[in-house]
Formats: C-alpha cells, sequence, structure tokens
C-alpha cells in the first residue's frame, strides 16, 4: 500500500510493526517479522533515512516509529512535487515533439512484441482523461483496468465475444461502462480522448503487432468508423444490484422471491437479463455473464412473462419495450 511513495513490502511491514509496538528493540522487531537481525536493523537504517523511525531516546537500543500523519505526509507531498515535476517536463517535451513536426511525419507507428502491445494498450487506456471508445471483437491482450476518475467509456463488443467475462479482469471495463453489442465488428480498436488510437495488427510473424495512431485522417477515419458501428449496436445492461459477484452453483440454488412476486416490477437483475436476452445471448450465456444459475435466469423470465401476462419470448420482448423496461436507441 505504501509502495506509491517508495517503500517495499519488507519496509512497510517493519514501519507497520514499530507503529503497532510502540517501541521494539532489534531482535524483538526481528522475530515479529520472522526475519534475521541483519535484515532487520538494515532496513531500520533506511527507514531512518526516510524519516519513518529513529532510535528512542528514552529506552537505549529501542526504535520507534515516526508520527504517520506527519512522516508519511512528508513522503507523499515530496512524491506529489516529483510528479508534477514530471508532468510539467511530459508537457513540455510533447510541445517540442509538435513543433518540430514530428508528430505529423510519425502519424503511424508499429509495435511488436506481447509485452510492448500489451503496455501501449494499458498506456492508453490508463493516460485518457475524458473517453475511451472501444470496438472488442476478438481476444484484448490485457484485463480491462479499472476505469479511472469520470472516464466515460463506451464499448461495442461483438456477440461471439460475450461467451468471455465481461467484468473486471475481463475484456471490457466494469459498472458504469456504456455497452453495446453487434454481431460482427470488422477489428478490435481502441480510442483515447479522440487524440490516439490502437489497432491490433494481424500479421504471419508468431510475435503480436499492433498499429498506433495518432491525430491524422486515419484516425479520423476510425473515429467515424466507432460512430457508425455504436449508433448500429444494441445497447446492453448488466446487473446494477451485484454486476460481477460471486457466481451461483449453476443449477442448485433456489432463489427466493417474494410470495407476491407476480404484483412486482423487474428489478435490477430482471432488467439485465432481458438486455442480454435481446441482444441475442442464449440462457446460459446470460447466465454466465450475470453470474447467475441457469435455472435462476429461466425462472425469472418465465415470472416476467406471468407479469406481463404473456406466452412467448417474442411477446415479452415487445411488452419490455412499450413499458420502457429497454430501450434501443439509448442507452440502459
Amino acid at each position: 500500500m505504501l509502495g506509491a511513495i517508495g517503500l517495499d513490502d519488507f519496509e512497510e511491514s517493519a514501519y507497520r510493526a514499530l507503529v503497532a509496538l510502540g517501541s521494539a528493540e532489534v531482535g524483538m522487531l526481528a522475530d515479529r517479522l520472522t526475519s534475521p537481525a541483519a535484515e532487520t536493523m538494515a532496513t531500520l537504517r533506511r527507514l531512518e533515512l526516510r524519516g519513518l523511525a529513529a532510535r528512542s531516546p528514552v529506552h537505549p537500543g529501542h526504535w520507534v516509529a515516526a508520527p504517520p500523519g506527519v512522516a508519511l505526509g512528508a513522503l507523499l507531498s515530496s512524491r506529489r512535487q516529483e510528479l508534477e515535476r514530471a508532468e510539467r517536463a511530459a508537457l513540455l517535451l510533447d510541445k517540442e515533439y509538435r513543433a518540430d513536426g514530428s508528430a505529423e511525419h510519425g502519424a503511424l507507428e508499429v509495435v511488436t512484441g506481447a509485452g510492448p502491445v500489451a503496455e501501449r494498450f494499458a498506456q492508453l487506456r490508463w493516460g485518457a482523461a475524458e473517453e475511451v471508445c472501444a470496438l472488442v471483437a476478438g481476444a484484448a491482450p490485457e484485463p480491462w483496468p479499472a476505469a479511472a476518475g469520470d472516464v466515460l467509456h463506451r464499448v461495442v463488443v461483438e456477440r461471439a465475444a460475450l461467451a468471455g467475462p465481461l467484468g473486471p479482469g475481463g475484456r471490457v471495463p466494469g459498472p458504469g461502462a456504456s455497452l453495446r453489442v453487434a454481431d460482427r465488428l470488422p477489428t478490435d480498436v481502441v480510442i483515447a480522448d479522440r487524440t490516439l488510437a490502437i489497432v491490433p495488427l494481424t500479421v504471419r510473424a508468431a510475435e503480436p503487432a499492433a498499429l498506433v495512431v495518432h491525430a491524422s485522417g486515419l484516425l479520423e477515419a476510425l473515429l467515424s468508423l466507432f460512430e457508425a458501428v455504436w449508433g448500429a449496436a444494441i445497447p446492453i445492461r448488466l446487473s446494477e444490484a451485484a454486476p460481477y459477484g460471486p457466481a451461483c452453483p449453476a443449477d442448485a440454488e433456489e432463489e427466493a422471491l417474494p410470495r407476491d412476486a407476480e404484483s412486482l416490477g423487474p428489478d435490477a437483475t430482471d432488467l439485465a437479463i432481458l438486455s442480454l436476452l435481446l441482444a441475442g445471448l442464449t440462457d446460459a450465456s446470460t447466465a454466465r455473464q450475470l453470474d447467475l444459475g441457469l435455472r435462476t435466469v429461466q425462472r425469472r423470465v418465465k415470472r416476467l412473462m406471468e407479469l406481463v401476462g404473456v406466452t412467448t419470448r417474442l411477446q415479452l420482448g415487445w411488452h419490455a419495450y412499450e413499458r420502457g423496461w429497454v430501450s434501443r436507441s439509448q442507452d440502459l
């Protein structure tokens, strides 16, 4: 947790132990940390240099922790200043890069190798300040990181890709992203802040490769492609109640519905089920996406059919649109 201010795991453990103990001799601290005394002593000296630990003026041979609010606050302030200096340097370098015409001559960049490709995907997604747009046709090179801040995510997923997980650790962002599904997608692409895009390349060589596209006519074409696909795709909803919760046993659980369930409207899970089914997913695929049992999905669909008084799923879909439970023209 304190790695952000430069502490390794053992240094953090030693500092936490000192905070908990109040003061401790090297041997006592070494026993608590289950580490050799020499290593513990070297760690205490490093903490002393950082202002996080000191030799006790009251108990000779004992070490005490510096007050966390003061000591850690000072390290955090120093790290913030370093980051601000690095940010200013990055802005100056970017200004120089654009001033000498490099941006125009380097509108396209080819990245090869699994590691570099995954790193560039992560840089692009993490570096976005306003919006990330993505078409997900095949497997993403890396699990999608959690969206930071107020960055808007608009993602279109190919129907065949819905067989895999959509949530954290999967191929699209978690709750909060606007998701749509399309029958087929021409390619995978991720676009950040409408200024930078990355497209995987299909090559004969064994190494993965990707094309990084900077501001150019090609980037404008990719943006137009995304907007066209987005406009034609079907919005899908994932449950707001427990979007990516623990999986239920596939057919073992018996969901407890209230006795008067037929008089209740659809809840968040019902709406998620309807959304995915109307997007063309099977009952089994819908159950996998929502971490529900197959019988739970089928039971909820049956309850909704009874609620609106219909006998077929086609009729249920029509009533769902009529009642505003799902929408074709806007995200849910």
